[in-house]
């Protein structure tokens, strides 16, 4: 993984893009400390993620019940 300064990559970023699709991984730094990386998205990692998220969002409103209660008045509570 080559490091290059943010000042840098702010100049050259076509040319490390390119780079990155053709495989290449770069850290960069800023007044020598690392501040970001630059390399390809996972494709399945962040569609997986938000799946899961989803699924456990669902999985925690099972069984949940206002009752008697209605939404818009919880809301109108909330808000005095």
């Amino acid at each position: 993984m080559t490091s290059i300064a943010l000042f840098e990559a702010k100049n050259r970023l076509s040319e490390l893009i390119d780079r990155v699709q053709a495989g290449e991984e770069f850290v960069i730094t800023r007044r020598g400390k690392v501040v970001a990386r630059l390399a390809l998205p996972d494709a399945g990692d962040a569609g997986q993620r938000a799946s899961d998220a989803v699924a456990s969002l669902r999985a925690s409103r099972e069984g949940v019940s206002l009752g008697r209660l209605k939404s818009r008045d919880l809301i109108a509570e909330g808000r005095r």
